[in-house]
């Protein structure tokens, strides 16, 4: 009889001599390993029962880089927590945990300093990569992303999915890294010179479903029960209503089994960890806390008897204990405060939440035709919705991978502003004055790649960002540029960009113009104000409050050529604040503003 294993841990743990394997397989009757180590006999290496629904074994011989699989009844499977796999439908590969750390002298930014780049890593590259080697290409041309100047990198899913191709949304080993984006070694690679360039990594993860497709993990022991006369998932999964997402029929992981939850939380740790990534996104949590991703009162039982949401905030918890500089971000979508409330206050204990409000009603006034359809009221409200103790509890941006993809019927924001013109003199204006808004507004910016070149090619999973627009809108790149470096303070001069306080003191609807302060402490290089035209009207001196007195000087001017040729050069000029309220403020002076334009003024 096999004899357990007294190692700790679950999968497949390489020791000196030997490797660990230990899986959940509480309805088997049998359970082995086969592979390389073994010439993949099946009956050579059976794991022993724990009496506890887990089987283990130490294998001598089985070393780090052989390929494995488990054999659960007479099935043959991939490990549910293998690091490395051939293929979604291949085999699992022995992977360790070691790996030669540059040791970097990096901190992850805090929350008030990170400006976001989201990217797909299939997509990102400029020229067509050889699979297997898309995460070090990208390592070839993070130069890129530090002259743009932003800090951090969201990075779409990077699990194992089925096939070479995909936004990684149907994840089919949450454990393994992408095989064709590189495996385990080329994300760890990937995130050691992201923090050599001074870039933190963000990861999406998807708990919300698995799949569906290419699922060892389906009916994994053997067990199963129906519903409604059909098969259900087994052991990972719901076996009854609950199991429905908007993402396949039946694959909800069933939250309420302590191994799934442990399962899901080990996924979490193994990222920040093991990976050392600076955080995570957690894709559609609305579907983890309920059945129907809605905001259903707190006993309906569409709320899964509060597992998902006892689980998420398990992890936040476990997250703040262990590396509480490490950020959380949740996709809920339905401006939810309890997303981002401290756990011992009920809340799920998330750093920050995506901001869908910010980005539709920016989006809306952005694109509208004609100049007296755009609302300054919901410009007031989507920065607003900002302010508080907790600037930082949202992310804001004009343009992500929903929404601008393909395959959503969706298109670019430069596109949908004047479709089949997207390089017009409409399109660069208002595109860059949406993003001069969420650059400036409070909450944590975030761009999704290509924007900052114009990009109008809508995202696809297999639509290649067109680089040539690097050099055709060399000058696009350099307003936001400009933007990321006044919104991090590059300059010492516009700290009230970081800072937690705003007051919109000035909307006029009739001239569609918006005005508003950001502060920390307040003071010259602190205070900071952003004035936003919103019309095709230029003002040679144009009134506005300020704060305090004195000199008050252009440090951002959309308006200006160097930015693209097709640009007025609309004179914003240096004034002088003097005493005398206006409109909620102590000061007044004038200012000169282009059409569509947007100026940054500081002290």
């Amino acid at each position: 009889m096999p004899t357990p294993s007294p190692r700790p841990g679950i999968g497949a743990i390489p020791y000196p001599g030997g490797c660990t394997f230990r899986v959940w397989a509480p309805f088997a009757t049998a359970v082995s390993v086969a592979g390389q180590f073994n010439g993949w006999n099946k009956t050579s290496t059976p794991l022993a029962p724990e009496g506890n629904g887990h089987w283990s074994v130490d294998a001598p011989g089985a070393t780090d880089g052989q390929e494995y699989k488990l054999v659960v009844g007479d099935v043959w499977r991939i490990d549910p927590r293998a690091k490395h796999v051939t293929n979604s439908v291949g085999n699992g590969i022995i992977t360790g945990a070691d790996f030669p750390w540059q040791g970097h002298a990096f901190g992850t930014p805090p929350w008030h300093e990170l400006v976001i780049y989201e990217m797909h890593v299939g997509t990102f590259p400029d020229n067509p990569v050889q699979s297997g080697d898309l995460l070090d290409a990208i390592i070839r041309d993070m130069w890129y992303l530090q002259e743009l100047g932003v800090n951090a990198i969201e990075l779409l899913p990077s699990q194992e999915f089925p096939t070479d191709t995909s936004w990684g949304y149907n994840p089919a080993h949450i454990f393994a890294v992408e095989s064709a984006y590189g495996g385990p070694a080329a994300l760890k690679r990937f995130v050691d010179a992201a923090h050599a360039h001074g870039l933190a990594v963000i990861l999406d993860v998807v708990y919300n479903h698995l799949g569906p497709n290419d699922l060892s993990v389906w009916q994994f022991d053997g067990w199963f029960q129906r519903w409604n006369g059909e098969e259900m998932g087994g052991i990972y999964f719901y076996n009854d209503w609950r199991a429905h997402t908007d993402w396949g029929h039946k694959n909800r992981p069933d939250y309420g089994r302590a191994e799934i939850r442990q399962f899901i939380r080990d996924n979490v740790l193994m990222w920040l960890e093991e990976y050392r990534v600076d955080g995570l996104r957690f894709d559609a949590i609305n579907f983890i806390r309920n059945v129907y991703g809605r905001n259903d009162p707190p006993n309906d039982p569409n709320n899964l008897d509060g597992w998902g949401w006892n689980l998420l905030r398990w992890i936040n918890d476990e997250v703040q204990a262990r590396q509480p500089w490490k950020l959380t971000i949740a996709e809920d979508m339905q401006d939810n405060a309890w997303i981002t409330r401290a756990t011992g206050d009920g809340g799920a204990g998330f750093d920050s939440q995506w901001d869908a409000t910010f980005h539709h009603g920016v989006r809306s006034v952005v694109i509208a035709t004609r100049d007296e359809d755009r609302s300054m009221e919901v410009i007031r409200q989507v920065i607003e919705q900002g302010g508080g103790d907790n600037a930082f509890a949202r992310v804001i941006y004009t343009e992500s991978h929903d929404e601008v993809a393909i395959q959503n019927g969706k298109r670019r924001l430069t596109e949908d502003i004047s479709p089949g013109q997207a390089d017009s003199w409409y399109a660069q204006k208002r595109s860059t004055l949406g993003a001069a808004l969420a650059l400036t507004s409070p909450g944590i910016p975030m761009i999704f790649q290509g924007q900052e070149i114009l990009e109008w090619i809508p995202f696809g999973d297999e639509n290649r960002m067109d680089w040539d627009k690097y050099d055709r809108f060399r000058g696009i790149f350099y307003l936001y540029r400009d933007l990321i470096r006044l919104r991090r303070n590059w300059f010492n001069n516009t700290r009230g960009l970081r800072g937690h306080f705003t007051h919109v003191f000035h909307v006029n609807h009739q001239d569609k113009v918006v005005a508003f302060h950001r502060w920390q402490d307040g003071g010259p290089g602190d205070d900071v104000v952003i004035v936003l035209n919103w019309q095709n009207q230029a003002y040679t001196s144009y009134t506005i409050g300020f704060p305090r007195p004195g000199s008050w000087h252009v440090r951002f001017n959309s308006d200006w050529q160097g930015y693209s040729p097709a640009f007025g050069n609309h004179h914003s000029y240096d004034t002088t604040a003097d005493w005398g309220g206006w409109q909620d403020m102590p000061c007044h002076g004038n200012i000169g503003l282009g059409p569509y334009s947007a100026i940054i003024l500081s002290q």
